[in-house]
């Protein structure tokens, strides 16, 4: 079937349920089964834009029930090149505060049983992710949230858990000691997974909470989360509209070619 085109994809997190106006709906069918939602088709800028919320409309899928080939495909089958995905986040330093952004460029897998590639064979592929990170997607993300004066972190390591439980006091201070500055569920497999199809991606993390491990603050609650996310919406929306125009038509990045001598 032949789906109307968009250039840049968007992944939408928790609390934050639209990003286009005036926009279409389209209803995308993948191999690996339907997206969490129809996909939004819009303009940013001048630019094709398409929006789909990971958990669905009404999030109604947890993070370890997402079908993450499925959405990232469906990106594929609409000419998708660069994805950026904003979402709400953790954090394990006390130098990352609730309401500051940073843009990753690491993470650290800890899920289980998540449907994590498309290369199930008969050929054998390994795709590198040393740096899964698009490190030209990243480089515009730090600079307009500066031009807008958003407190960002210009780099980070986010430990992807299994959820939909968070993290004990235990495993929060253990994470936190390995240096790493960012905790959440839906990171992996989706950021990888558009390394596999040579797509761009860039992490957004917007900081709701500090984690459980943190000395002399409550545990994050599920209820603070959309709170702090739904009071920051206006700037994840502005920096989307300043980021989006910024990104260059061309790509040559390491993204762009992920999939040379990858494969057996």
């Amino acid at each position: 079937m032949q789906y109307p085109k968009a250039e840049i994809g968007v992944f939408g997190g928790s609390g934050f349920s639209s990003l286009l106006e005036d926009a279409i709906e389209l209803k995308v069918d993948t191999p690996y089964g339907a997206p969490s939602s129809p996909v939004m088709l819009g303009e940013i800028g001048g630019r094709d834009v398409a929006f789909l919320p990971r958990h669905g409309k009404d999030h109604e899928y947890p993070p370890h029930m997402i079908n993450y080939r499925a959405n990232v495909y469906a990106m594929k089958l609409l000419g998708v090149s660069r994805i950026i995905g904003p979402n709400a986040c953790g954090s394990l330093q006390p130098g990352v505060k609730p309401g500051d952004f940073v843009i990753c460029d690491q993470f650290v897998d800890r899920t289980w049983g998540r449907k994590d590639t498309f290369y199930d064979g008969p050929t054998t592929t390994h795709v590198s992710s040393a740096d899964p990170y698009c490190p030209e997607m990243r480089a515009i993300a730090v600079q307009e949230a500066k031009r807008l004066g958003i407190t960002v972190h210009a780099r980070g390591t986010v430990v992807v858990i299994q959820g939909p439980r968070f993290s004990t006091r235990s495993e929060s201070k253990w994470f936190a000691s390995q240096g790493w500055e960012v905790i959440n569920m839906t990171q992996y497999p989706e950021c990888y997974l558009a390394r596999e199809l040579e797509m761009c991606y860039c992490n957004i993390s917007l900081i709701t909470d500090h984690d459980a491990g943190a000395e002399g603050v409550e545990p994050v609650s599920n209820d603070e989360v959309v709170r702090v996310f739904a009071q920051n919406n206006d700037k994840v929306r502005a920096l989307l509209h300043a980021m989006i125009p910024a990104l260059p038509k061309a790509r040559d990045c390491v993204c762009s070619h992920a999939l040379e001598g990858a494969a057996f």
